[in-house]
């Protein structure tokens, strides 16, 4: 299989690969695999590439319809630089500032988190507790680079990345943060509420909340306080472009419209795909290699047969699917200057929320914390004299919520949420005349999530990352009864969001290679 740090084509070369699936996990995969000598193919149900990451056009506005934070800018960096190129060749990033925005129920004023001194700002929330906020902070740099640097880049296929001096050392440490909740841990260093809400939302973009989510994740600070915050101009269809240009320019073939109906597998091996094209027509394609980047719930009950399942139903009974969403992409008559790029509104009873969302008796919060997304602040995506505004409301996974739909067709209960969180935006922004402004408006509903996209239970983001499903105790990337069938995307390790999607990628070639080192892969001179 090679060596086990050193880049190595000669596991990969001449292979045939199926990649099923066109998000960024996939495309990522297909350019990384094609790069190394593979014949790729990557096979997407839908008309267009993307999958969560996808845009909307309408009426002149362009709407992203997922991702809308770019963080972890080195993670995209080293995946383009293995490519050969650079985020910088690749993309029109913006820094934001301020970075967002927080509008708390009951404060007059929002707080902005600067671009500059936003360390400096948020101590200034609770200057009682700035000592101890300072080695929080501390601690989320130190700990994000521990998690980049020794096991995020991990396929946890071998225990011995593990054992060196300088890890086992620091595992006392490490131990403690996987055990204590990140709510108790941020409780220890600030007694701001509003201080404590800003340190743990982030648990939401993870998929869970404050209270299930160990304090390792503490490290979310680290992005939004230290590193601040980015944008590509032109939106995330942008960076979607970006990787489906390079796998292109690698070999690989992407080819839309192709819904993959079944993974073959003969002797305990994978043998292809059979695959349907939009006229009906089907054929199969044969392959060495399968890597799923659908939903790993999809994979196992309605790709494989069931004797070819890593888990079975008990396994499945204990996962958490992670939230799911409301979202609206609204075009807004004027301008709505109260907004920032990325605006964060936090109802004054937040554990009431997280409750309802994660709770035993489960609902969509009332009134919710939601976050929007005002990209016309920063780039050319609406007509003149309007704004784009993409509102997420995080609800429970439940398909039973409804779907949405264009100009209030959508189920009941989606529009709902949505009328609610439009009035709050107009209560909180002093614009009581803001839903009469809204000329353009789409829902969507879990049961569109589960519909279009295949996700478990109408999840939005995947499952939660919770103890049990972090790190090695995550989804494997790599199937333990069939050879040759692997796994990337949000579903698997190392978890949710854009850049542990493009890190996914690097995951499977790290497989195939045989490569069990903890880092990433060494980048071409």
């Amino acid at each position: 299989m090679g060596h086990l740090n050193g880049r190595t084509d000669d596991a990969v070369r001449g292979r045939r690969v199926v990649v099923v699936g066109g998000g960024i996990s996939g495309l990522a995969t297909a350019a990384l695999l094609a790069r190394d000598g593979a014949t790729v193919t990557l096979l997407e149900a839908r008309s267009e590439l993307g999958g969560r990451a996808g845009q909307w056009h309408h009426g002149g506005f362009q709407f992203d319809t997922g991702p809308s934070w770019y963080l972890m800018p080195e993670v995209f960096d080293h995946f383009f630089r293995l490519l050969g190129t650079s985020a910088a060749e690749e993309l029109d990033l913006v820094r934001l500032d301020p970075s967002y925005r927080v509008f708390f129920e009951g404060d007059p004023e929002p707080f902005d988190l600067p671009a500059d001194g936003a360390r400096e700002a948020l101590l200034a929330l609770d200057p009682p507790s700035s000592s101890r906020l300072e080695a929080y902070l501390d601690s989320a740099a130190e700990t994000y680079r521990i998690a980049t640097e020794r096991f995020l880049y991990a396929t946890f296929a071998s225990l011995r990345p593990f054992l060196d001096r300088d890890l086992v050392r620091r595992l006392p440490r490490l131990a403690r943060l996987l055990g204590e909740p990140l709510d108790r841990f941020i409780a220890r260093h600030t007694t701001d509420d509003r201080v404590r809400r800003i340190l743990g939302y982030p648990a939401v973009f993870l998929g869970t909340s404050p209270s299930a989510a160990p304090s390792m994740y503490h490290l979310m600070s680290h992005l939004d306080v230290t590193q601040g915050v980015l944008y590509p101009r032109g939106g995330f269809g942008t960076v979607i472009d970006a990787v489906a240009c390079l796998a292109e320019r690698n070999g690989a073939k992407l080819l839309t419209g192709q819904r993959v109906n079944r993974i073959t597998v003969a002797d305990g091996a994978v043998t292809g795909v059979e695959v349907t094209d939009l006229t009906g027509h089907s054929r199969q394609l044969e392959a060495d290699v399968v890597v799923s980047t659908a939903d790993l719930h999809v994979t196992e009950h309605a790709l494989i047969e069931p004797e070819h399942r890593s888990h079975g139903d008990r396994w499945w009974k204990r996962r958490d699917p992670g939230p799911g969403a409301v979202l609206a992409l609204l075009g807004v008559r004027g301008e709505l200057p109260q907004l920032a790029h990325h605006s964060l509104f936090f109802a004054s009873d937040w554990q009431q929320g997280f409750d309802a969302i994660f709770g035993d008796r489960r609902a969509a919060p009332g009134p919710a914390s939601l976050y929007v997304c005002r990209p016309s602040a920063t780039d050319d995506v609406a007509p003149p004299g309007h704004e784009n505004l993409f509102v997420l409301v995080p609800v429970p996974a439940d398909t039973g919520i409804g779907a949405g739909g264009i100009d209030g067709a959508g189920d009941a209960r989606v529009e709902s949420v949505v009328d609610d969180a439009i009035a709050q935006i107009a209560d909180r922004t002093g614009t009581p005349d803001l839903a009469e402004r809204v000329v353009v408006r789409r829902t969507i509903g879990p049961a569109d999530f589960e519909r279009d996209l295949g996700a478990w239970r109408g999840g939005a983001l995947g499952p939660g990352h919770t103890l049990r499903q972090s790190a090695m105790f995550r989804g494997r990337n790599a199937s333990s009864r069939v050879d040759g069938l692997l796994y990337a995307g949000a579903t698997t390790i190392p978890g949710i969001g854009l850049p542990m999607c493009l890190i996914s990628a690097e995951l499977v070639v790290k497989r195939l290679r045989g490569d069990t080192s903890g880092g990433p892969l060494p980048e071409a001179r």
